[in-house]
């Protein structure tokens, strides 16, 4: 099983997006404390991770979604977000 990690409400509260998809895509189990006190556990629901093997891939990457008539807008779409990342330094992760 994975080790619990434990963190403060008011950490789960500021990074509650990154904690749910650490505990969806990474497995994860976190405890929760208030006022320095367990309040709740939190961990994947069952059957909510599907182990995946290497040889997965091909028919992972075959049932994608397919572009077809919208990659070039799609490619302009993504072009336009890495123009206007902010710079990556401190504040920003």
């Amino acid at each position: 099983m994975t080790q619990t990690i434990t963190i403060t409400v008011t950490d789960a509260v500021r990074n509650f997006s990154k904690l749910l998809n650490s505990i969806r895509y990474r497995g994860e189990r976190y405890t929760i404390l208030k006022g320095g006190k367990p309040a709740a556990t939190i961990e994947p629901a069952a059957g909510s991770m599907q182990e995946r093997k290497l040889s997965d891939l091909k028919d992972i990457i075959r049932n994608l979604p397919r572009l077809e008539d919208h990659g070039d807008a799609f490619a302009r779409d993504i072009a336009q977000a890495i123009a206007f990342q902010p710079p990556a330094g401190e504040g920003n992760p």
